[in-house]
């Protein structure tokens, strides 16, 4: 018999490691997502690429998605972005499908950008601050919030529990951390965001204040009008980086939370924990593998604001650029861990 007829079927993670894709014309080529929702976001995502390419003709024209390609080493990355108007999971569901469809050879995807932030006292996260979806406690990093039921007694169980990331990427994000928590080491992250600096809006804003729970904005755009005296008292930051990483559970949902009550009870709830919320990955994990990565442009309660959205999406996509390196170092012991 010859070789074809005697070899056993390749595994999927055996089909990735052998037929390396040579061009980046070829749908082949692009093995990471990179899904954005809006378009600061996307901004900040293809500045993280090492090259940018023109891309493959051959997306099927059923594929609504508007797409930018490049590469981060030798990763083919695919970056995808929902259309402008258009949030929540339904949306991204249908983008993630579509970019599925298109790219056979996608591995997983990146769900980055900003997210509405959960501080606690246990956890002192700050604007620009990132936070990445991680297992806790029997959870998958990231629940849908607002997917359940209602029990007769009133209360509502959550049913939407999301798979976790994949194994590999799990693994390079425990290495990321012990890395980034180690003073001796260069702070990489910061090191790409100096990629966006010649864009002075996507610059770190000047103030970050987070008010007591109980105290409601006072009106308009800014938290000019807002008192100084209900203000939270925190002490000032003495780390060796410019932003925290947080990693633990995130909360998707369809709804925008600027209710500081609603999110202090998520954020004790003893199942959940919350440390983000945001609108969007709960519908793409159902649809492909993927990671969410979330910088903080607020403290989800009324006095939300944009200010700090740009600084938000540079800096979680900076973190996904530094994920992206280090699975590169990683190579095949990554590559094996797929299936």
């Amino acid at each position: 018999m010859s070789e074809r007829e005697t070899s056993p079927p390749a595994t999927f993670a055996e089909r990735h490691v052998r037929a390396k894709p040579e061009h980046p014309g070829s749908l082949a080529y692009y093995t990471v997502g990179w899904i954005c929702a809006l378009e600061e976001e996307y901004e900040c995502a293809c500045r993280m690429l090492d090259e940018e390419f023109d891309g493959p003709d051959s997306i099927e024209d059923s594929d609504d998605n508007s797409y930018a390609f490049g590469r981060i080493q030798d990763h083919g990355i695919v970056v995808g972005c929902l259309p402008a108007g258009r949030y929540g999971t339904n949306s991204a569901s249908r983008v993630a499908r579509d970019m599925v469809r298109s790219f056979p050879q996608l591995r997983f995807a990146l769900m980055v950008g900003i997210g509405g932030g959960v501080p606690t006292p246990e956890t002192d996260i700050r604007l620009g601050d990132v936070v990445v979806s991680s297992p806790q406690g029997g959870r998958g990093g990231v629940v849908q919030y607002d997917l359940g039921k209602r029990l007769p007694d009133g209360q509502f169980k959550r049913t939407g529990q999301l798979s976790a990331a994949p194994n590999q990427l799990l693994s390079v994000m425990g290495d990321l951390r012990r890395r980034y928590n180690d003073s001796r080491k260069p702070d990489s992250i910061a090191e790409h965001m100096r990629l966006m600096d010649d864009m002075p809006e996507y610059q770190r804003p000047f103030q970050d204040v987070l008010f007591r729970a109980e105290y409601r904005h006072q009106g308009g755009n800014t938290c000019d009008g807002c008192g100084l005296a209900e203000i939270v008292r925190r002490p000032q930051r003495r780390g060796h980086r410019v932003i925290a990483v947080h990693h633990g559970t995130i909360a998707s949902g369809n709804s925008v939370i600027k209710d500081a009550a609603t999110r202090d009870l998520y954020a004790h709830d003893p199942e959940m924990k919350v440390l983000c919320f945001e609108m969007e990955a709960a519908g793409l994990m159902h649809n492909l593998p993927c990671l969410v990565i979330r910088g903080i442009c607020d403290y989800s309660d009324s006095h939300k604001n944009d200010e700090w959205h740009r600084y938000a999406a540079l800096t979680a996509a900076a973190y996904a650029r530094e994920l992206l390196l280090l699975l590169q170092i990683e190579g095949s012991a990554c590559s094996a861990a797929m299936d």
